[in-house]
């Protein structure tokens, strides 16, 4: 049987794999799945999206959160590496379903925290994801807990339960058919809560399961592999030997197959490197995916499709649009002196101004064609200025006088990750001292100033008679 499906799989990529476009620059892009969305893991720019905001079930890719708060946990300090991970006697019997992804683990025996999150990282291993929930949280539970208010902190949007309470709906599944909230996560592993027999986190119902939408799936992975950059270390790892040289010994390889060295080398793409499958039968099949190109790294989520081959071949071809059509542009240099604002006006200085220019250089991801779209104003800081508009002496140079603000003035909508704006202002500082003058001179200006108004009063009096 399973000869059967890999060759079948081998016809499906063959089939699949016509349709593919790489190489060449397009400037369109039309989803083949339903759910899809693509961001600039450097900015959070949104560069794609389709049906992103819709809560959907991700299968296994709700591990992603339990790899961020097991990170978090390590670099806190809560738990290390050689910490030893205690196994129940459920969680054993669970670990040798090999109906689940699993490797299996025994009551008897020690695993190392490490051993355990490589499993759950290349082998989505749902055993070891409980266990070392178990070890972090004390219970599964307190777990999910943490997941749930961990989205929240980092901008994955509102939950499904306090999505529903505003509205009086009691049930996720309804409150995701209503188009409410963005995220629930109701175990540490993404398998529904009725796969586990009843022995589901306290807190969540026999029969729920896990919803997030892929913007915010999105926002999770973003910052995983900006929080802890370490995750595509482990999640790079094609393949790995569980328990090697013991009767237990697991072949682990990972289950993303565009990673070189893995299930069908009709997949691998080499600026792929990260970071979670997914597939139940609610979920359908499901990718993060993650790829760096001339350093420039990129986040994918492709939800929905209907099969292992057609997740990773929609995932190229958003990559691959993504990475021939967006770049790194230097909107605006370092130094810059802005145009009318070349100085500002000073007070009781040796100059009657001084020089500004942009403190450093503004970069955007951009369509090649949208270079002419961008502009930017000047906004000074206007708690600084006199009465009269001027900058009082004495100003040191470097001192911030205002923000350089970025407009988009283009037809496509920019949009940006929750919580993220993108490089859209910098400051403006001068780029020389003033210095104070002195008494005599002083009061010199203060005469000046003094018949200057005068004047202007004597004038503005006699054009009136006129």
């Amino acid at each position: 049987m399973r000869k059967l499906s890999f060759l079948l799989l081998i016809v499906l990529v063959t089939i699949s794999s016509m349709f593919t476009v790489t190489g060449t620059a397009d400037a369109s892009y039309d989803a083949g799945v339903d759910t899809v969305i693509l961001v600039d893991a450097g900015s959070g720019k949104i560069l794609y999206q389709q049906n992103a905001d819709q809560a959907l079930p991700p299968a296994s890719m709700t591990k992603m959160m339990s790899e961020y708060i097991i990170l978090e946990a390590i670099n806190n300090g809560e738990i290390a590496w050689d910490d030893i991970v205690p196994v129940s006697e459920y969680l054993a019997g669970l670990s040798h379903d090999r109906g689940l992804s699993n490797v299996p683990m025994r009551i008897d025996e020690e695993y190392t925290v490490r051993e355990l999150y490589e499993a759950v990282a290349i082998y989505s291993a749902n055993g070891a994801t409980m266990a070392l929930a178990e070890l972090i949280e004390g219970s599964e539970g307190a777990f999910v807990e943490r997941m749930n208010e961990t989205g929240k902190e980092i901008g994955m949007g509102t939950t499904l339960r306090d999505a529903g309470e505003e509205y009086g709906i009691d049930n996720i599944d309804d409150v995701a058919d209503e188009g409410l909230g963005d995220f629930q996560f109701v175990n540490s592993t993404g398998l529904p809560n009725h796969l586990l027999n009843g022995n589901h986190p306290e807190g969540t119902g026999e029969n729920e399961d896990n919803y997030m939408s892929a913007k915010a799936a999105a926002v999770l992975a973003y910052h995983l592999v900006n929080d802890y950059p370490e995750v595509l270390e482990t999640a790079s790892i094609p393949e790995k030997i569980f328990r090697d040289g013991t009767e237990d010994a697991v072949t682990m390889q990972n289950w993303n197959w565009m990673l070189e060295g893995t299930q069908l080398t009709e997949l691998d793409n080499e600026y792929i490197d990260g970071l979670k499958t997914g597939h139940t039968n609610a979920a359908g099949f499901t990718f993060t995916g993650t790829g760096e190109r001339d350093g420039q790294r990129f986040v994918s989520v492709v939800m929905g499709a209907q099969s292992e081959v057609e997740r990773f071949n929609e995932t190229e071809r958003l990559m691959s649009w993504g990475f021939n059509n967006f770049s790194a542009h230097e909107l605006f240099p370092a130094g810059m002196t802005l145009e009318g604002h070349e100085t500002v006006p000073v007070a009781k200085g040796k100059e009657d101004g001084v020089a500004i220019a942009s403190s450093e250089a503004i970069s955007m991801v951009i369509q090649e064609d949208d270079l002419e779209a961008y502009s930017y104003s000047f906004e000074v800081d206007e708690s600084l200025l006199t009465a009269s508009g001027k900058l009082e002496a004495p100003i040191e140079e470097g001192t911030v006088v205002g923000q350089l603000v970025v407009t988009y003035n283009g037809e496509s909508d920019e949009a940006y990750l929750p919580g993220e704006e993108g490089s859209t202002s910098v400051d403006v500082v001068t780029t020389e001292s003033v210095e104070r003058a002195g008494w005599f001179s002083l009061m010199l200006q203060g005469i000046g100033n003094f018949f200057a108004g005068l004047w202007s009063t004597v004038a503005d009096t006699v054009r009136g008679w006129f």
